[in-house]
């Protein structure tokens, strides 16, 4: 699913945030990102999406060439993925219903299959109940709830997270947790950057760790140490 060949990203102030980079990941994995700030853990999750483009080497994410593909060409790749963050990126004016809708009509799905996806989605996630609410009639963990129903609205094969518990407390990370692995466990693809050594360490999935822009360790049932 997923494939960095020699991958170098260098940035304009001539820091190396990541060096020479090798990873495979297959389908159904679950894999942690794991590293220190500043690491090269956030660049990594990045140049998966195209939100960066690599300085040197070759990346492959769902059978497309991410690394060579046109500007004009990333939002169809970004349509494949599921992406989460930190923040959550919601619309704020928008209800929670609209807002995982929102991704089903960029993509022009039928009104009648963006009802019935939008309801699945809800009942994986819990929110069945407050579709009608607005994002700033929700807790943390509800918002993030939201924005996980979002990205996998369209059924993507990759899920991507950039530290999507690093704003909520451990009771709600671990119920957003076990979201995760109840999609994991359908057959897809998560890769997910996190510095939360409780969760890593708990789990015991692939763990990839960076340092310096250096892969440092790749263990198949891994803690964060």
């Amino acid at each position: 699913m997923i494939t960095m060949r020699d991958v170098t990203k260098v940035y304009p102030n001539k820091v190396v945030a990541l060096d020479n980079i090798n990873v495979d990941i297959q389908k159904g994995e679950f894999v942690f990102i794991v590293g220190a700030s500043g690491a090269g853990k956030s660049t990594f999750i990045k140049l998966l999406m195209r939100e960066e483009k690599a300085t040197s080497g070759e990346i492959i994410v769902n059978g497309r060439n991410v690394v060579k593909m046109k500007s004009s060409e990333v939002p169809y790749l970004r349509r494949e993925l599921g992406v989460i963050f930190q923040d959550y990126r919601l619309l704020p004016y928008k209800t929670v219903f609209e807002n995982i809708a929102f991704a089903m009509q960029v993509i022009e799905s039928p009104r009648q299959m963006m009802q019935r996806s939008v309801d699945s989605v809800l009942d994986i996630v819990g929110l069945r109940e407050k579709h009608k609410n607005f994002p700033g009639e929700l807790s943390g963990g509800e918002q993030q709830r939201v924005a996980i129903a979002r990205a996998i609205v369209n059924d993507p094969s990759i899920v991507i997270a950039d530290e999507p518990t690093g704003n909520l407390d451990p009771e709600t990370s671990w119920d957003i947790m076990d979201i995760f692995q109840r999609i994991n466990a359908v057959g897809t693809t998560i890769v997910m950057a996190t510095h939360d050594k409780a969760i890593v360490d708990s789990m015991k999935r692939r763990v990839i760790a960076i340092e310096n822009g250096h892969i440092v360790r790749d263990e198949a049932r891994g803690t964060y140490k």
